[in-house]
């Protein structure tokens, strides 16, 4: 029993202390990779896309960023669960949305389907419930989208990130971006 207890604590220990290491070089490639991906977006929503009352910009993006820029060895970091979890997930939103007309109902489910959408379909992305979430109550200027938020913000939005990502996260020596195959299924052995 105690050779356990001193097991755990050791792999407690490791993970908490590998965890809180201040690596500068980690967080400057973090913080290039999210600002110029990020920040790609940003100009076009602005520069571009405002005058016409289209949007580019969705939170969600926010949190994606911090996934395939910050933890980028992560499963949920990877081209696959990126693309696929945004794309399905605001394919739901977008349905539920134009089936379900009360939005206390509409909002949940939207969420909820998609999670299990990603998880049947291996696309795991947490990112992509709030997408759903925001097909759903994001305003007019996304609701009137319809099936085009799919295509725009989402789908374009998504291949400037992962397009910077790849660039990014791939310069440094001790960085590799994606870690499995690009659209390969997770397989076990």
């Amino acid at each position: 029993m105690s050779f356990k207890k001193n097991k755990t604590y050791r792999k407690t220990k490791y993970v908490i202390y590998k965890e809180t290491l201040v690596n500068v070089n980690e967080h400057f490639w973090a913080f290039l990779g999210s600002f110029i991906g990020l920040g790609i977006i940003s100009f076009v929503q602005y520069q571009s896309l405002s005058k016409y009352d289209l949007t580019l910009l969705i939170g969600s993006f926010g949190a994606t960023c911090v996934l395939i820029y910050g933890v980028i060895d992560s499963p949920l970091a990877q081209p696959r669960n990126l693309l696929g979890g945004h794309v399905l997930s605001a394919i739901v939103g977008v349905t539920i949305f134009k089936l379900v007309p009360i939005i206390w109902i509409a909002a949940p489910l939207a969420v909820s389907l998609s999670i299990i959408l990603m998880q049947v379909t291996k696309t795991l992305h947490p990112p992509g419930g709030a997408t759903a979430l925001i097909a759903v109550t994001g305003g007019t200027s996304i609701t009137e989208l319809g099936y085009m938020y799919v295509l725009s913000p989402i789908l374009s939005g998504v291949l400037i990130l992962l397009i910077v990502a790849l660039i990014f996260n791939n310069i440094p020596k001790n960085r590799r971006y994606p870690k499995r195959g690009f659209f390969l299924l997770n397989r076990r052995k």
